[in-house]
């Protein structure tokens, strides 16, 4: 009796101090998706977690033979809330995997908490160049693009064009900065010149002003990063300026994707650069476009194939160890390993966990980003200063 009571209590023990995602046979994976439910972002938010629902559901509701739970958190697009957020889905919620954000600055927050607890994090947006460069680790996977990439694939376009004298303008955070950052490196290598850089507080949409500043200057070309609501509003206030026919203005991709239809004629003939667009017409962009319209009665954008192709990374990785999150450098080998097969056509994964693809140079033809052309072939982010 005695031995069999030591017995229990060092078995007591033992799961006292078992890790907190020790996995028990058959378990359920647990996803915490922290994404924007409200604000500016909102639509963002939830065609990300169309996209990485719509994976799992096409695996039969497993991944890495694991069924799945969520956990939802609006992020609010906050950074200033976006620690303590990340932490209740670790600490209260015992998640395995997080998924998010769509905001750079809290994609930096939720970073550094996964870095430092091991979380696995899949981003499935947010560009911020230090999450796959001195951030990154074995447990941080971006399925999108960094900041610097689009931007630099539309100041590739805007040089060969011709254009001497531009400005910029941006709102004044992380996504802004980089974007325009990126830009400047390819459009200046290519002989162009910034005349002035130009921007508002996150998520101010008080353009005015600086629209007359843009009609002062006189460039050849303006280039912007906004996204959401907030862009909706830039097109048609740039157009009511009557700037649309007088300088020609050129964008990341997140300008006229998912914002459209509220867009309408005002953003007619405008281009982007971004690693999707709405017209492939590739099989396995047709799936997925046929697939996304069923299920979700909508038609996808660039943000609903970036939280398919997280769902998808993260098959990859989990399939390599049966479902086993603890085993994070098999995982990240797994992922680098793989050609991820995407609708936006196959892409790798560097070192540094981000995505190496190829850029489309889309023109807005009708209501839908057309594209015409490679703005930028096979571009890998520099991650600069990243050491896994």
């Amino acid at each position: 009796m005695v031995k069999t009571t030591l017995l229990a209590v060092a078995a007591a023990a033992t799961l006292a101090f078992a890790p907190a995602h020790a996995q028990a046979p058959g378990s359920k994976l647990k996803v915490g998706l922290m994404l924007p439910a409200t604000g500016t972002f909102a639509a963002l938010g939830n065609a990300i977690e169309n996209g990485f629902k719509l994976y799992v559901t096409e695996q039969g509701g497993k991944l890495g033979g694991r069924d799945i739970e969520y956990v939802k958190v609006d992020d609010e697009s906050d950074p200033a809330k976006a620690t303590d957020n990340v932490n209740k889905l670790i600490k209260r919620d015992n998640v395995d995997v997080i998924v998010g954000t769509v905001h750079s600055g809290v994609a930096m927050a939720m970073a550094k908490v996964a870095k430092d607890t091991g979380t696995l994090l899949m981003v499935p947006n947010a560009g911020a160049d230090a999450v796959t460069g001195p951030m990154c680790a074995q447990n941080i996977f971006r399925s999108s693009f960094t900041n610097y990439q689009p931007g630099y694939a539309m100041g590739e376009v805007v040089a060969k064009k011709g254009h001497k004298n531009v400005v910029t303008i941006t709102w004044k955070y992380a996504a802004g900065d980089e974007s325009v950052k990126g830009f400047k490196e390819a459009f200046e290598k290519g002989g162009g010149k910034v005349l002035k850089d130009l921007s508002l507080p996150f998520p101010g949409v008080e353009f005015q002003a600086l629209l007359t500043e843009i009609a002062s200057l006189k460039p050849d070309a303006v280039y912007t990063f906004f996204a959401g609501g907030g862009a909706v509003k830039f097109v048609k206030d740039y157009a009511a300026a009557g700037l649309k026919g007088k300088i020609p203005l050129y964008g990341a991709g997140f300008l006229t994707d998912g914002t459209l239809e509220a867009q309408g004629a005002d953003a007619e003939g405008l281009f982007t650069a971004l690693h999707y667009a709405d017209s492939l017409n590739t099989p396995r962009d047709n799936a997925f476009r046929l697939a996304y319209a069923k299920t979700y009665k909508l038609q996808p954008d660039v943000y609903a194939v970036q939280g398919y192709d997280a769902a998808q990374m993260l098959a990859v990785g989990l399939n390599a160890v049966k479902g086993d999150t603890t085993k994070k450098a098999e995982i990240a080998a797994a992922i680098r390993k793989a050609k991820i097969d995407s609708p936006r056509g196959a892409f790798t994964v560097s070192a540094n966990h981000n995505p190496v693809q190829d850029f489309y140079l889309r023109q807005v033809v009708k209501g839908e980003n057309k594209s015409v052309g490679i703005a930028s072939k096979a571009l890998v982010d520099p991650g600069r200063g990243c050491k896994m």
